[in-house]
Parts: C-alpha cells; sequence; structure tokens
C-alpha cells in the first residue's frame, strides 16, 4: 500500500529523501555498453547498425530497409482508424497552435543613431527524433517532439523508432506524417543515438536529438552531447499533487497512478492538508491498482516511490514541491491561482480538480517533453526554442567606434590582450575610418 507520512515524522527526510535519489546513479555496465555501442557506430555505420538490430529487434535491415519506404508508410496509414485519425488530428492542431505562440523573430534595434544591436533567429538545419518502439509505442510523442521543430521552420526531422521483429506500429507512422517528419528508420537503442549524432551512409548527421528513451538511450544522449546538442537527460517520471481537502479522492488516486504505470522507478507523491483525504486516497489507489493492464509495473512505482504527504498548511507544500522540481505538478485545489504564487519549480503545472496530467499528455497543446529528477530547477519544457538558433547582430558606425573604442581598448589592455587593443585603437586613428 502507498505510504501515509506526515510532514511532522521524525523519520520523514529519510522517506522523502529515498524518493528524491530514486534515480541519481546510472548502474554498473551501462555506460561501458553505451560507449563500446556509440564507438562502433561511429567506426562502421551501418554494418554496426545492422548487427546491432538484428541482435536486439531480431529485425534483418538488409531485408527489411534501412529507412522506411513511401510504401511501407502509406501501408501502415491505412490501418489506422478514422476515430483514432481524428483524435491525434485533434492533438496535432492543438500542439501546433501552441507553439506557433513561442516563436520569435529577428529583431533589429536602432534606439542609438550611431549603433545597432539585434538578434538573428535562424531554425536548425536538421533534427533527429527518438519515439520508443515495440510495445511502447507513443504516438503522441512523435507530435510532442516534431510538430515544434516544423513549426520553428526545421526543414528535414528525421525520425527514429526501433521496430522489433519488423512491426511497424501504424499510429506511430500516421503521428510523424501529421508532424512533418521527413524520414523514418526502424532503429532503437544507443545505437540509433549514435547514427543520428555522428551519420553513416543510411542515416543522415543531425543537429540536435529530442525524445524519450530507456536508460541506454538517455547514456548514449548524454555521450554525444557536444557532437550534437539534446533536448534534456529524462529520468523516470514523476507526478506531485498539492491539495487542499477538495476534490474527489478517486480522481486523485486515478492521477497517482497514471504516472506509476510509466516505469518501475516513477514517482507519485500527494501533498494534502487533509487527514480524512489523504486516507480516502490511499484506499483509492488500492482499489484502483487491481484494475490496471499493469499492475505489476503501478504496483513497484507505488510502494517504493510513491507517498501520501500530510502537511500543516499550503506553505509546506509548496516548499516540498520548489524542494522536488517535479515533472508534472498538479494545483488539486479550489482555488489554483492563489497558490501558484508559492511554486518555483516545475516541469508542467496543472491548475484544478479538472485538469488531470493526461490531458496535457496528449491534447492540451503544451509540450509533454519535460524535465525530471529535479533538473526543472534548472530545465524548462520542449518548445520551439529548441529548434532555432540565435546569433547577435552589432553594427557600429564610424561615431559609434568613437563613442565606445576606448572603453574596449581599455579594458583589452586590463585583460593583457594587445591584438584586441590594437584592433580597436587603429581604427580610432585612422582618418579615413
Amino acid at each position: 500500500m502507498i505510504r501515509l507520512i506526515r510532514f511532522s515524522d521524525a523519520d520523514f527526510e529519510t522517506h522523502f529523501r529515498s524518493i528524491e535519489q530514486r534515480a541519481e546513479e546510472i548502474p554498473a555496465g551501462i555506460e561501458e555498453a553505451v560507449s563500446g555501442i556509440v564507438a562502433d557506430v561511429r567506426a562502421r555505420g551501418d554494418e554496426a547498425l545492422q548487427e546491432y538490430t538484428l541482435r536486439f529487434d531480431r529485425l534483418d535491415l538488409r531485408t527489411f530497409g534501412m529507412e522506411l519506404t513511401p510504401t511501407q508508410i502509406d501501408a501502415a496509414r491505412t490501418q489506422v482508424s478514422a476515430d483514432d485519425l481524428a483524435a491525434l488530428e485533434l492533438a496535432a492542431e492543438r500542439i501546433g497552435a501552441y507553439h506557433r505562440r513561442q516563436k520569435q523573430e529577428t529583431w533589429i534595434c536602432t534606439d542609438e543613431d550611431d549603433i545597432q544591436l539585434g538578434q538573428l533567429v535562424r531554425p536548425l538545419d536538421r533534427v533527429g527524433i527518438y519515439v520508443p518502439g515495440g510495445k511502447a509505442a507513443y504516438p503522441s510523442s512523435v507530435l510532442m517532439n516534431a510538430i515544434p521543430a516544423r513549426v520553428a521552420g526545421v526543414k528535414e526531422i528525421a525520425m527514429v523508432v526501433p521496430m522489433p521483429d519488423g512491426e511497424v506500429n501504424p499510429h506511430v507512422i500516421a503521428a510523424a506524417h501529421l508532424a512533418g517528419v521527413t524520414r523514418i528508420f526502424p532503429l532503437g537503442g544507443a545505437q540509433a543515438v549514435a547514427a543520428l549524432a555522428y551519420g553513416t551512409r543510411s542515416v543522415p548527421r543531425v543537429d540536435k536529438i529530442t525524445g524519450p528513451g530507456n536508460i541506454y538511450v538517455a547514456t548514449a544522449k548524454k555521450m554525444v552531447f557536444g557532437q550534437v546538442d539534446i533536448d534534456m537527460i529524462a529520468g523516470p517520471s514523476e507526478i506531485l499533487i498539492i491539495n487542499d481537502g477538495s476534490g474527489n479522492p478517486a480522481h486523485l488516486a486515478a492521477d497517482l497512478l497514471s504516472q506509476a504505470e510509466h516505469d518501475e522507478l516513477a514517482s507519485s507523491v500527494l501533498v494534502t492538508t487533509d487527514e480524512k483525504m489523504a486516507q480516502e486516497v490511499q484506499s483509492e489507489v488500492e482499489q484502483q491498482l487491481q484494475q490496471l493492464s499493469r499492475q505489476g509495473i503501478a504496483r513497484s512505482s507505488i510502494d517504493n516511490y510513491g507517498a501520501i504527504i500530510v502537511a500543516q498548511q499550503m506553505e509546506e507544500a509548496a516548499e516540498l514541491c520548489n524542494r522536488i522540481a517535479t515533472e508534472h505538478l498538479e494545483l488539486a485545489v479550489d482555488n489554483p491561482y492563489e497558490l501558484l504564487p508559492l511554486i518555483r519549480h516545475a516541469g508542467a503545472i496543472f491548475m484544478g480538480h479538472h485538469t488531470p496530467e493526461a490531458l496535457g499528455d496528449y491534447v492540451a497543446g503544451p509540450n509533454h517533453t519535460l524535465p525530471t529528477g529535479g533538473s526543472a530547477r534548472f530545465f524548462s519544457p520542449l518548445s520551439l526554442d529548441d529548434f532555432v538558433k540565435k546569433s547577435s547582430l552589432i553594427y557600429c558606425s564610424k561615431a559609434g567606434l568613437q563613442r565606445l573604442g576606448g572603453a574596449a581598448v581599455q579594458i583589452a589592455g586590463l585583460e593583457g590582450l594587445d591584438a584586441h587593443a590594437r584592433s580597436v585603437s587603429l581604427r580610432l586613428n585612422d582618418d579615413n575610418v
């Protein structure tokens, strides 16, 4: 049964730290294995990809093909029902609309007559998105990663998705078509990340890799960072719900389990100021667990990393939230806007009793690729900004150089950089400038 603890308990810190630290260490042997795979793909390209895909996914790329053909893509799309396609189209429309609001334009400031400063905004040329495959098929991840890239103006979007035994998931392919993915490769694991980072004969080298994956994928992304950009190092899913005693305990229990069913390492925490609500949610979690198809996964998550915490006041609840910097935060209170000023760290914030986290996973519009493991202290959700780069613009007239040049020469002298100083002073002393 999910633990029920109190903020005032003597052993509260012990319980809370076990949740905070659940995924801080990479299991032994993974970094070494991933490093070997990345180096092998970098050295042998397609040949290495074929060997790893045959070994891990039981798929022979020499006969299946290194890339899905238009015929394969069309065949998969035709298997999607009208209702499923309509739901994906609604999600795609809302995700696109939300991310278009984030768009920034190139700007130039002309406040000074003799100096013009600005910022040039340009999309990345090519990005790669990783999408989990096999039994865990997530068309929503395709939409959330590819649509912001398309809205940003990225021309080439390469998707890698493992296809164990050659099984092509039609919903993932349909989502890729809706989202503007330009190429699809039946690749997964660390080898897929390496292929995107370094390029092979069949797989193009990209500028950025985004998307969720298992510990091998996350470790590979960490290793190739610098060669390419990445979105973030994603850890196990997590949710924290703050409650003031209002609402339906069945709803709160369902929201906790919506994350627990993701992964044995997922964390689901409720902080409430109402003892009766805490006990009712505890009972509801146990009852609803019995009904889940992924009961084993959810049970392990709830038993090890789930908790219902009774706090005395909302300020304590907010303090815990800011400390854990959770991926998903639900403000399941009567007046969420009153509590919002106390929240400093959270990936996505779901306001009120009628906004379950799952709505944000699929159709609300904001991105569901969110910082985990406390990284919401310094990371933001995936956004349009992840698919553009910005260059500074600086223009100085002769008068502008005369106005600023002396200070530049002075600072260059402080740093002992004579050539820096000379590149300015020569111009200051040149009558032809």
